[in-house]
């Protein structure tokens, strides 16, 4: 198989030629620089760069030799960016690696060491601390309260750090020919790869209410003020479909997946009931997806942390082909118990190694026996494709690392 037909056969629940593997497709599904720079020097890799295309979450975007050491079956197409070197210029990372920033991103450095970044019109909206390794949201446009006209939501939304600092291809979408360039881009890489191209959308609901009104807020508003919550997630919706339209027309016939977010899990669970994620998410969650199948040949991708076993018979009806990031250390989410129940009607992108206790801190032995035990309860059968829970942690250990990649290629022979 290609690796385009291994990855649309695992979504598809078809036994794939072997384990289909993911590293940087989408920016919960990749690696840190700090790892990034490890893991090339552990490597014995000289030359190249680690360019930080995800600035919030300070993540590499992976170069094409490392990808053909994990034997990547997939690639965001925002990498055909900010491809030319004149695109990125040199900063120190927090450890004292070298890297590099994408030219429009110039944070400001603190009298205590932090760096702040600012929106477009010059507000403070986020932080990085000292020896930091991501940037934490400090704004939140509507802490306050709902305003009485909608108009204003996208302005509001240009100063939360996940828009104003958005990765690539979206830091270039207020371009006049980015849907033309969006469209000739990812024509090229479909002719010169034959891996799965995945286009990441967003169109997050829950989330949106918790980076406007902060969590806390939005989680109250879904009890106690209900109106405003809709009235919310009704302009959401129509900015979202509007961009759809836009992604589908322009990609839909070359990108094999699609990929949205909307983080609805927590350690010990959803974190609201079920009843409340059907009345106010689930049927917007399934015009989402309606839209995406009836305009496009792309698989939809739902990238969702914490406990969703709770959510995942309705997440399914709600028409997603992917889950991911498989967070198996979580309750209820036990591997073999949700290959066992939703194994046949969702795909797992994650969950082949646990970031939290076992990448970071075990050892390359153990990591390896974590790895393929996951591999035997995951991949029979398709509905599987192979990726950590989550990005790779700048502490994590390049040994560990290279110990996973052992373990799958292990497996598949």
């Amino acid at each position: 198989m290609t690796s385009r037909e291994r990855i649309l056969a695992a979504i598809e629940h078809r036994a794939p030629d072997r384990v289909p593997v993911d590293l940087g497709a989408t920016p919960s599904s990749g690696i840190s620089a700090i790892a990034y720079g490890n893991l090339k020097r552990h490597l014995g890799m000289a030359g190249g760069h680690t360019r930080v295309y995800d600035v919030v979450q300070q993540l590499a975007q992976p170069e094409e030799i490392v990808l053909e050491i994990f034997r990547a079956d997939a690639l965001d197409i925002g990498r055909t960016f900010n491809a030319a070197d004149s695109d990125w210029y040199d900063v120190t990372l927090a450890d004292g690696q070298p890297a590099q920033y994408p030219i429009w991103f110039h944070p400001e450095l603190q009298s205590d060491g932090s760096w702040l970044a600012r929106a477009a019109d010059g507000t403070p909206i986020a932080r990085m601390p000292r020896d930091g390794t991501f940037f934490d949201q400090t704004f939140f446009p509507w802490i306050d309260g709902y305003p009485d006209d909608f108009s204003g939501l996208p302005d509001a939304m240009g100063k939360v750090l996940w828009a104003a600092l958005v990765h690539s291809p979206w830091d270039h979408a207020g371009e006049a020919d980015f849907w033309q360039t969006l469209r000739a881009n990812t024509l090229a890489l479909r002719q010169t790869t034959d891996r799965a191209l995945v286009v990441v959308a967003g169109c997050n609901l829950f989330e949106w209410g918790t980076f406007l009104r902060r969590m806390d807020n939005f989680l109250a508003d879904l009890y106690l003020d209900a109106r405003n919550v809709e009235r919310l997630l009704d302009a959401l919706m129509a900015l979202h479909l509007a961009t759809l339209e836009k992604v589908c027309a322009a990609v839909g016939d070359l990108c094999d997946v699609l990929r949205f977010g909307d983080d609805l899990g927590g350690n010990d669970g959803p974190l609201m009931s079920p009843d409340l994620y059907r009345r106010f998410f689930k049927p917007r969650h399934a015009q989402l997806c309606d839209y995406v199948h009836r305009h496009s040949r792309m698989k939809t991708f739902l990238h969702s942390c914490g406990s969703l076993y709770a959510l995942l018979p309705d997440l399914i009806e709600a028409g997603y082909d992917v889950i991911n990031p498989v967070q198996t250390s979580c309750r209820d989410m036990e591997p073999a118990r949700l290959k066992r129940e939703f194994g046949r009607d969702i795909c797992f992108w994650g969950g082949g190694c646990d970031t939290r206790h076992v990448l970071s801190t075990a050892s390359p032995e153990a990591v390896k026996r974590h790895v393929l035990e996951r591999l035997e309860i995951f991949s029979p059968g398709g509905g599987f494709v192979f990726n950590t829970v989550h990005n790779i942690l700048p502490e994590v250990p390049p040994e560990n690392i290279a110990a996973m990649l052992q373990a799958v290629e292990e497996f598949d022979r």
